[in-house]
């Protein structure tokens, strides 16, 4: 790479104003590892040419001390050596400068980030089928300002809270009356209404919240018994 291209490359990576920069954070951040990038280079090729150039400068100490061949061949290696070195030592000074101009450019560029206020997150509504209760608290008397009593109702504020109402035992008696007759002194009765399980003392809505439990909730009998017999209700496996 020729010293033209070489400078025409880095104006090109280096802006000179803050005002070409990008607003996308995630740009800037590519922008940041690529520079970071060629700053290692640089640094890499920087450690590499001062080598070469301390390699040649003691080539060129080690001819002028030493014979190697003839007196104009000598003299020929040592010009071709110190013309490269020259040139060595230019490159160097160069990028340096380079170097020392993307560090000021880099410390004047400001990357303006924009501040933003956090939303509260919005809470989604208590479902609109579940029954409501109203509970009133008890409103004030009296102004807590002046202590007047002529107060006037504007508006209110309600709060909605979720409750769980605990699952109710109940016993359901089925009552069948019985009817003697005057005429023929026949006993007349409504038939026995029928059950899920003959002659079985579980109705069918306890049947269904167990087997639910069981096949729905995987709970097992012993566990649902348990848990019957801490609310009062005994019930067998």
């Amino acid at each position: 790479m020729t010293r033209r291209a070489h400078n025409c490359a880095f104006s090109s990576a280096c802006p000179s104003t803050a005002d070409s920069l990008p607003d996308d954070v995630a740009t800037l951040k590519a922008m940041l590892i690529a520079a970071d990038a060629a700053r290692l280079a640089a640094e890499a090729e920087a450690k590499a040419r001062a080598l070469l150039i301390e390699q040649m400068k003691f080539t060129i100490a080690k001819l002028r001390h030493e014979q190697y061949g003839q007196s104009s061949e000598r003299s020929a290696v040592l010009e071709q050596l110190e013309l490269q070195l020259a040139d060595l030592e230019e490159d160097a000074s160069e990028a340096e400068a380079q170097t020392q101009l993307a560090a000021a450019a880099a410390a004047e560029a400001k990357v303006e980030v924009k501040g933003f206020q956090r939303k509260r997150p919005v809470r989604r509504p208590l479902p609109e089928h579940l029954p409501r209760e109203r509970v009133v608290h008890p409103a004030p008397t009296a102004c807590p300002c002046c202590g007047g009593r002529t107060l006037r109702k504007i508006g209110e504020d309600v709060t909605e809270t979720l409750e769980h109402v605990p699952a109710q035992w109940k016993v359901i008696q089925h009552v069948r009356e019985k009817f003697s007759c005057r005429s023929c002194e026949t006993i007349a009765q409504t038939p026995a209404p029928s059950h899920p399980i003959a002659r079985g003392r579980a109705g069918p809505f306890l049947l269904a919240h167990i087997l639910f439990c069981k096949y729905g909730l995987h709970l097992p009998l012993t566990r649902q018994s348990a848990t019957y017999a801490r609310e009062g209700v005994e019930l067998d496996v």
